[in-house]
């Protein structure tokens, strides 16, 4: 907390012990970073990874470290001899050299100053290649490599989930079985949850494109320039006044001497006004001092101002590049889900297909079994005890057995027949 000057809900959002969803915030020293496995806080010269021993962020801290290396030759290399507050901006132990390396040759003369103020606005222009595309600043340079470790995670995970649910929807829809479904149902649930980390991350970062103030927190570089600026411009206002009190001493002693003189004698009175006309030149060479100075004061604020709405406009083009990258995933995701979706509305047309046939079979066996209890009727009847002309030996015999049995089975299926075809003449089977 002394270190970057975050309060502790801040910092809370780093712990592991912790669930808290992808955020990403801007303070007045450091950028608070927790995006999937990537847990940062970054400054306008370090950044402090809370996980750098983790296995899955190793290749991170490789590629940042390679980043800030490339990134600090090429600042070095591009700001060399121009402007020690620049090449001094690495240096977290010397704050004191560079606000006071400029002063020493633009304090007494108002040339000198105005080319100091030059070179500090011609300073924040300069970091540009050669092929005139600018160098991002150190804080720009850790984030996006931050954005895109995440969203190379997010991408990569979608993608290898993808690889494995076309094949297992297509075999599910070849065959549903127990197994096949298991297997939809673990990958519906890792997409659920891939899809929530990425709209998270997506809402984060249209948060930020929509809010320019929290865009411009992020600008840690600048601000500590312009602190520097400030500092300077103080500690030379503060240097011009002690040299205006000490041209004033001057002044009163040469009033004094210049009042001694004049009763000694008329060529000593010329030689004190000269000098008074001299003292008279060195206050109006004072003011002009304090007044450049001042409207260079205004000058370096007000460039301050427009290369901040500049500054805005181009980390607004750096998170527009990785919002458009993590609106691809989720659209990506958005696809396959449609794409879940339509393999259940599939099995659950072929679910009802054959529930419909299921129940196509069910009324033609209840037809079958009602035709059969008819005969049945007819079977009871004939196993009742009773006398008739049909059970006597004398008058009935094998023929009449198989006459009764034969006409009761051929009733039978025509009264089956004639159900079936009133069951199609309704459209109850097809």
């Amino acid at each position: 907390m002394r270190r970057t000057g975050l309060p502790a809900r801040d910092l809370r959002i780093l712990d592991p012990l912790l669930s808290y969803p992808s955020t990403v915030l801007g303070r007045e020293r450091a950028i608070v970073i927790n995006l999937e496995h990537i847990k940062a806080i970054i400054t306008a010269q370090e950044v402090l990874l809370m996980n750098s021993r983790d296995p899955s962020v190793v290749p991170f801290v490789e590629e940042l470290q390679s980043r800030i290396l490339c990134h600090y030759q090429a600042t070095k290399s591009q700001i060399n001899g121009e402007d020690s507050n620049w090449t001094n901006l690495y240096d977290l132990e010397a704050p004191q050299s560079r606000t006071s390396s400029p002063q020493n040759f633009s304090g007494g003369f108002p040339q000198f100053e105005d080319e100091n103020e030059e070179r500090k606005e011609d300073g924040k222009q300069s970091l540009e290649n050669r092929d005139g595309s600018k160098v991002l600043p150190f804080e720009f340079v850790a984030l996006e490599a931050c954005l895109e470790a995440a969203c190379s995670c997010l991408e990569n995970e979608a993608k290898t989930l993808e690889q494995e649910a076309h094949p297992a929807l297509d075999k599910l829809t070849s065959k549903i079985s127990t197994l096949n479904l298991e297997r939809v149902r673990q990958i519906k649930s890792r997409l659920v949850a891939i899809t929530g980390r990425v709209q998270k991350v997506r809402d984060e970062l249209e948060h930020l494109l929509d809010d320019d103030e929290d865009m411009a927190e992020m600008y840690l570089t600048e601000k500590l320039m312009q602190q520097l600026e400030n500092s300077s411009t103080s500690s030379i206002n503060e240097r011009d006044d002690m040299d205006d009190e000490v041209l004033q001493s001057n002044m009163n002693n040469r009033t004094t001497a210049e009042i001694s003189l004049e009763a000694t004698g008329g060529s000593t009175s010329y030689e004190a006004d000269f000098q008074n006309t001299e003292n008279i030149h060195d206050n109006l060479f004072t003011q002009n001092i304090h007044s450049r100075a001042s409207h260079g004061t205004r000058t370096s604020t007000t460039h301050s101002a427009i290369s901040k709405h500049l500054d805005v406009e181009e980390l607004e083009m750096l998170l527009e590049a990785y919002f458009v990258q993590i609106d691809g995933t989720l659209n990506k995701l958005s696809t396959l889900r449609e794409y879940v979706d339509d393999t259940e509305d599939y099995i659950n047309i072929m679910l009802d297909d054959k529930q419909n046939h299921l129940l196509q079979m069910g009324v033609m066996l209840t037809t079958a079994t009602l035709v059969v209890s008819a005969f049945v009727v007819v079977a009871g009847i004939f196993g009742m005890n009773i006398n008739i002309e049909l059970f006597d030996e004398h008058k009935s015999g094998m023929q009449e057995f198989l006459w009764t049995v034969g006409g009761g089975a051929t009733g039978s299926i025509f009264l089956y027949v004639v159900a079936i075809a009133w069951c199609k003449h309704k459209r109850l089977l097809e």
